[in-house]
Parts: structure tokens; C-alpha cells; sequence
């Protein structure tokens, strides 16, 4: 690591360069969720940026640091959305030409919200399956074309950047913190925002979130060094990384609090009682922070806790993937592999003698197989209520039912679903 540091004066001087460029977000007390967990939940609404996450922060603040002769080729970033949207943002505000590369996997809507915000001033270059492959050949094409690389987290002035939500928090809320929840990607969010806490409120916790199936910071912490995991679940995107940054590695070890990971599925149902029961809009990451309230009710009731909302980028088109893990998650929806007998009436002694009356089937497929007693059929079916489970299995045992459990199965959910 360079002598380059993160400090406090920075952190101040990043948030006279974002006047007028970053929103000073609101941070409201959020009634539903102070009741269900009988504590002060305030919410962060960084989905409110013009760019509709923090990240503009990080960004802007890296390019305005640098010095004129750094940006004559122009500056290169990796990214799988919103960091590409602040950096697209920021050439288009400053007239610098920028290069984006964003994994190939990335939802379109990010994609085009890019190329919106950057204008004629950037080309958008899809690669790689995930955040660290694109990294990869964004840092080459920079190493290559002499163009300057914002780092989305792993750098001073990006973390410096993102400190400022911190700055703002402080600011709005009057009673002291106990708790603030933060969801982790690379670390430059929980790095910054963790430094000016530890300075001006070191009594508040800071809980750091990571999805279950990307929990990059959880194991460096656990291991003591910065890793690289094997296999990612790139689900939650804006918060799915391989390796966290160095820098932030070392500061998010001396700062947080606890690393929490949340499921997938729970991020899910959270996203849709959030659009429900609130009217807000939030991506996968952004949901994080509040997912992971749950995992921690009994410690919170009482406190004051902040959870930051990172972004609102949500594809509308990953909307039927996201109920279907929340319904997974809560056990409301389970396939089978059921082999049924090649005769006439077996699917509708099925329907009649095994499906509850509230039960549903939401995907059947079938494939006549001739001579053949069997033949398999791939079922969903969708309870009304968790504890429909168990009586629709001894049903099917009952009636002798020949069955897979498709959820149990890792390869064969993956593979079906």
C-alpha cells in the first residue's frame, strides 16, 4: 500500500468538491420499521442521487483530485452499474472522455442509464462475467492507452468520497446512533463511513452487509488477509465481488463492528415489502442494509439505527426472479421432479387427493414418454403458507408419489430452475 491515506481533513475537503454535484440525501425515520423492530430506524435515502446511488460521491471526488495532466488521456473504470453511472456522470460534468466497463452479465438498465448520464463523453465496454473480470481488462486497456483508472472502492479519494454520507447522517440525526448498517461490495462505502464514525461517534456500531452467496470481506476478515473467493453469487450485483479492496480491507478491520451475511432470498423479500409497503424502489445492494434488520432484532430493539439505502437501479425485468427467490426463501414455493404413472386420470388424482386447497401449481412441464410406465414432470407449486409443507409431503407419501425434492438440490435447482 502507497503512503496515500484516507483522513479526516480529505474527507472534509471531498465535501466542498461534491457541493452542488451530490445530493444531500435525507435520513427519515421510517415508522413501519421502527414498530416491526420497537426501535428508531432511520433510512439513508442515498437511491435519491441523481444517479440514484452514493457512488456519484466516490467518483467525482477521485476525478476532481487528480491533477489536470492525469486526465489528458481521459479515465478508464470498471464497474457492474452504479460506480459507472457517478464516473459517467462526472466525465460528462467535467467534458472528460471516459471508457466503462461493465460485466456482460449486467442488467440493461444499468447499461443504458450509462450511457445516459455519460453522453457523447464515454463508451461503454461489456466483458467478463463479473465485476472482477471487467476489472481486469479495464485496468489493462488503461495500463495500455495511458488513461487514468478510478478505482470504484479500493482507493483514498474514492473512499474519501463516499465518507460524506457519514458527514450528512451526523448532521440529520439529532438523538446518537447505536447502529449503523451498511451493505459491502469492495468496502469503499463501510472504509469511509466507518473512519468519520470512529472519529465523531465512536460509540456507534458499525454493522457491515454482505450477500450469503459473495461474502468477500467476511472471509478476509476471517482469514486475516485480503482473499479471493473461487465462486460468487453475482445476484446482488452492486454488492457482488470476489476480492474486497486493500485498502479498505485494512480500515473495515479496525472500524466494523461485525460482518453479517443475508441470503439472497431474504434480499428479495425485502425489495418487495419495501415497493409494497413503502413506495420505494430499491436494487438488490441497496436492500441489503435493511435485510440484514432481521439478523439482528433482538440487539437492536431500543437503539437508534441507521440503515444506509445505496442505490435504486433495479432492472423492472429481474422482477420475476426476484419473487420467485423471496417465495423460495419463505418457503412458500417448491418444485418437485415427480414421476407420474402413464395412465389416464394420474395427474388429476394428483390435483384432487395430494394439492391442499390452498396450494398452487405455478409451472408444470411434461413430456409424454412412450413405452414407458413414467414419465417425469417438473412441478412448482406455491403454499399459502410455510407450514403447508410438511402435510403436502405426507400426502404425496401417502399416495405413493415417486418425488424429488428440487430445492434441496443444489446442481438440479440451478440446472431446472
Amino acid at each position: 500500500m502507497s503512503e496515500l491515506q484516507v483522513t479526516i481533513e480529505n474527507i472534509k475537503a471531498a465535501q466542498v468538491r461534491l457541493q452542488g454535484v451530490a445530493v444531500h440525501t435525507p435520513c427519515l425515520k421510517n415508522i413501519r420499521l421502527s414498530e416491526r423492530f420497537n426501535a428508531q430506524i432511520f433510512l439513508k435515502r442515498e437511491d435519491l442521487q441523481v444517479v440514484r446511488s452514493y457512488k456519484i460521491r466516490g467518483a467525482y471526488n477521485f476525478i476532481t483530485s487528480c491533477q489536470p495532466e492525469e486526465l489528458s488521456n481521459g479515465v478508464v473504470c470498471a464497474s457492474a452499474g452504479n460506480h459507472a453511472q457517478g464516473v459517467a456522470f462526472a466525465c460528462a460534468h467535467l467534458g472528460i472522455h471516459g471508457k466503462i466497463f461493465m460485466p456482460s452479465t449486467t442488467p440493461m438498465q444499468k447499461v443504458n442509464q450509462v450511457k445516459m448520464f455519460g453522453k457523447q463523453y464515454v463508451e461503454v465496454i461489456l466483458v467478463g462475467d463479473t465485476f472482477d473480470d471487467s476489472s481486469k481488462e479495464a485496468i489493462a486497456y488503461c495500463t495500455a492507452h495511458q488513461m487514468k483508472f478510478v478505482h470504484p472502492f479500493d482507493h483514498p479519494r474514492t473512499i474519501e468520497g463516499q465518507a460524506t454520507v457519514a458527514i450528512e447522517i451526523l448532521e440529520d440525526v439529532k438523538e446518537p446512533i447505536d447502529y449503523v448498517f451498511i451493505a459491502v461490495g469492495g468496502g469503499g462505502l463501510a472504509s469511509g463511513v466507518s473512519t468519520w464514525f470512529k472519529t465523531f461517534s465512536p460509540h456507534t456500531k458499525i454493522i457491515g452487509v454482505e450477500p450469503l452467496g459473495a461474502p468477500s470481506m467476511k472471509e478476509a476478515l476471517n482469514q486475516q488477509h485480503v482473499v479471493t473467493l473461487d465462486y460468487i453469487d453475482k445476484f446482488v450485483d452492486g454488492a457482488a465481488v470476489k476480492r474486497v479492496g486493500n485498502y479498505t480491507f485494512e480500515i473495515c478491520k479496525e472500524t466494523l463492528t461485525d460482518m453479517i451475511l443475508v441470503p439472497e432470498g431474504k434480499v428479495c423479500s425485502t425489495i418487495i415489502k419495501l415497493y409494497n409497503e413503502e413506495a420505494i424502489v430499491v436494487e438488490p445492494a441497496g436492500a441489503l442494509s435493511i435485510a440484514a434488520l432481521d439478523f439482528y432484532k433482538d440487539k437492536i430493539e431500543g437503539k437508534n439505527v441507521v440503515c444506509i439505502v445505496g442505490g435504486s437501479n433495479n432492472d423492472l425485468g429481474r422482477m420475476n426472479e426476484i419473487k420467485e427467490r423471496s417465495l423460495i426463501y419463505e418457503g412458500l414455493q417448491h418444485y418437485f421432479i415427480i414421476n407420474f404413472p402413464q395412465r389416464a386420470g394420474a395427474l388429476r388424482q394428483f390435483l384432487d387427493e395430494v394439492l391442499g386447497p390452498n396450494d398452487d401449481i405455478v409451472r408444470f412441464e411434461y413430456t409424454k414418454k412412450s413405452q414407458k410406465e413414467n414419465g417425469p414432470a417438473l412441478v412448482g407449486i406455491e403454499l399459502n403458507s410455510p407450514d403447508d409443507y410438511t402435510p403436502l409431503l405426507k400426502r404425496m407419501d401417502q399416495f405413493n408419489i415417486n418425488y424429488t425434492i428440487v430445492n434441496d438440490d443444489p446442481v438440479l435447482f440451478g440446472f431446472v430452475i
